[in-house]
């Protein structure tokens, strides 16, 4: 039995658009107190409703607690260790959807070329509303979303008076890129911990994208292009032009505000849904068990079969 505070259930939990996106530590001791997360360090110790995290992003110099674990993971909060050359991702918590609809609607659409496709266009539509493409296939797609990103990074280098060149990243050099390409991947990277955990908390799976694909966070990727734009590319810029000494720090902070400010995880559940079940509203706390059946219809699971005629 372990001492302190049970573990909340689903009920008690707060619904992930009313979270908070994200919170950085480091060079703490992070452990737990009843339902609460505390980080402590030498100017003293804070307490932080683990059920109200979106996502933890945990930097160098970070000490975490089995017990704090568990609360993180009963939460559904998804917890990224942050290092100083980029981000590495290693776990999550458990989902905060009961209900495997989202999932099931997942799998079923990215497992059809008509239906990918046409989700793979619904993104496209909300990026760049003023675009009609309903008849253009992913090849031409992508053209298209190339081209109106490299305006995008040209518009805000002349706004900014920011030198650009190209996009450069390089995961195991980050120190090695300009000062706007390591603005640009702290910004993102913020904003995938935040989607990652807005996807798991929703039951559905990272691995499966409809723009990407092939990686674990396939469908992260896809999701967090739809606020780039808006977000995480206008502050890296803004980040630089103000002259930063500590690029990626300021970053975090300036997208952590920008975050605040931008009902984005309100957004990426809405949008989440309306790509994957436009057409209806799944209540994801409902519990609800079947058994599959090759008939099409679910069957009530929880009862003994072995009397079937079939036997």
């Amino acid at each position: 039995m372990i001492p302190g505070a049970k573990p909340p259930d689903s009920k008690q939990l707060f619904r992930v658009e009313d979270r908070i996106t994200f919170l950085h530590l480091e060079r703490c001791q992070v452990s737990r107190s009843d339902n609460s997360i505390t980080a402590t360090d030498q100017s003293g110790t804070i307490h932080v409703p683990a059920a109200a995290i979106s996502c933890i992003l945990l930097g160098p110099g970070t000490r975490v607690t089995h017990h704090a674990m568990m609360l993180l993971a009963n939460c559904g909060v998804t917890v990224v260790w942050v290092g100083e050359e980029g981000v590495r991702y290693y776990a999550h918590g458990t989902p905060l959807a009961k209900s495997t609809r989202l999932l099931e609607a997942q799998a079923e659409a990215v497992s059809n070329r008509r239906s990918r496709l046409r989700v793979a266009r619904s993104m496209y539509e909300q990026r760049f509303p003023d675009e009609v493409v309903d008849h253009l296939t992913m090849q031409q797609l992508r053209g298209r979303e190339g081209a109106r990103v490299r305006a995008l990074y040209r518009y805000h280098a002349a706004r900014t008076g920011v030198a650009w060149n190209r996009r450069d990243y390089k995961p195991d050099a980050f120190l090695e890129s300009d000062d706007i390409n390591q603005a640009l991947s702290a910004a993102h990277s913020c904003l995938y911990g935040v989607v990652h955990a807005v996807v798991v908390s929703l039951g559905c799976a990272p691995g499966l994208g409809f723009v990407h694909t092939g990686h674990s966070r396939a469908f992260v990727y896809d999701i967090a292009d739809l606020y780039k734009a808006d977000l995480t590319i206008p502050v890296a810029f803004d980040v630089v032009a103000g002259g930063a000494t500590d690029v990626s720090g300021e970053t975090r902070r300036r997208v952590r505000n920008a975050l605040r400010g931008s009902n984005l995880l309100e957004r990426c559940v809405g949008d989440i849904k309306r790509l994957l079940m436009p057409d209806e509203g799944p209540d994801l706390n409902v519990e609800v068990l079947r058994l599959w059946d090759e008939s099409g219809d679910l069957v009530a699971a929880g009862q003994n079969f072995s009397n079937v005629s079939d036997w």
